[in-house]
């Protein structure tokens, strides 16, 4: 559909060029500024997306304003008898139309501001949600329904570090309602789990949470519509998905993966430093120990398969990032016994 209105906007500009060239005689080059100019209209609109109709909505909303506006100012006007007399005569009937026109620039610009710096209040773009508000310096966020089962996004909204709206697409919580409604145990603890969630961050009173409506027709699938809205919304989607994570790159969809965040998070372990562990199960290879620090990073110490349940000195031998996380490989310290 949107094709067939672009092509019968690209043939009227056309023909609207060539009948204003054929007044000047040359109704070709009418017709290839008509063509030229649709074409660099339908350019922005497909740079933009869904920005330039927004920047559309705010331009014309500012301009019917300005010309209401400016309508009742000029009739006010008129109603002084002296500047009536000034402004209709019969010697210089141009000067009506200076001020006319100068009094309706004014007052359309002047709406055209006022619309740009009060946008917030508006809603330009539907399906889609407000404008940027004032004081909002980051970008929306968008949660899938993964992140908010996980339960840790509450835990860092809460530390102040995310300036942006957080966004649920109503999509997203119809989703997370059939998992709560779920005939299985599991998941229907996680659905829940979610709600309670969403219900914690909701609460908090720093935190920007909405529940947003999205029509978006023609697009199958959850995580579909999730970077359709994100790339829409020149958004970031909140994800553990893998996957979706992957996709959205391919995409070029702003995506933050919590899982990626926990692991730039985790202290750094240098070769040479020494920690302490304690040996939980014996490794995949001859000798080998497998302990976990307190964020879960495992730790691989080799000589020490006989010294399971206890707490031994490492020196730290190696270290590798893995597509699942870190993994510190390390020997046991010179110095000291193991501890019990």
């Amino acid at each position: 559909m949107l094709h067939v209105i672009r092509g019968i906007f690209i043939a009227l500009s056309a023909l609207i060029g060539g009948f204003i060239g054929l007044q000047y005689e040359h109704p070709w080059r009418g017709v290839c500024a008509g063509v030229a100019l649709s074409a660099g209209v339908l350019f922005l609109e497909h740079a933009f997306s869904r920005r330039f109709v927004g920047m559309i909505s705010v331009l014309m909303l500012g301009i019917v304003a300005g010309f209401v506006l400016s309508h009742f100012v000029i009739s006010a006007l008129y109603l002084i008898p002296a500047l009536r007399e000034v402004i209709i005569t019969e010697e210089d009937p141009s000067l009506r139309l200076y001020v006319e026109f100068s009094v309706t620039f004014f007052f359309t610009f002047l709406c055209v501001i006022a619309i740009v710096h009060t946008k917030d209040e508006f809603r330009f773009v539907i399906p889609y949600v407000d404008l940027k508000r004032q004081g909002a310096t980051g970008k929306p966020m968008i949660l899938d329904t993964s992140v908010i089962i996980d339960g840790r996004i509450a835990d860092i909204v809460e530390t102040r570090v995310v300036d942006g709206p957080l966004i649920v697409p109503r999509f997203v919580l119809q989703e997370l309602q059939q998992v709560a409604d779920s005939a299985d145990k599991l998941k229907r603890n996680r659905g829940r789990r979610g709600l309670d969630i969403l219900h914690r961050m909701q609460r908090t009173k720093h935190v920007r949470l909405e529940i947003q409506e999205v029509v978006l027709p023609g697009v199958e699938g959850v995580d579909a519509k999730l970077l359709k809205m994100a790339a829409g919304m020149n958004a970031r989607v909140v994800t553990t998905d893998f996957n979706l994570g992957k996709v959205a790159r391919v995409e070029g969809v702003e995506v933050i993966n919590l899982n990626d965040l926990a692991n730039a998070m985790r202290p750094q372990v240098l070769q040479g430093e020494k920690l302490t562990i304690r040996v939980t199960k014996p490794g995949e290879s001859p000798g080998q120990g497998v302990g976990y620090l307190e964020d879960g990073t495992m730790v691989v110490a080799e000589e020490c398969a006989g010294r399971i349940g206890q707490e031994v000195d490492l020196v730290v031998t190696n270290v590798l990032q893995t597509a699942a996380g870190r993994l510190i490989f390390g020997r046991p310290a010179a110095d000291g016994p193991p501890r019990r």
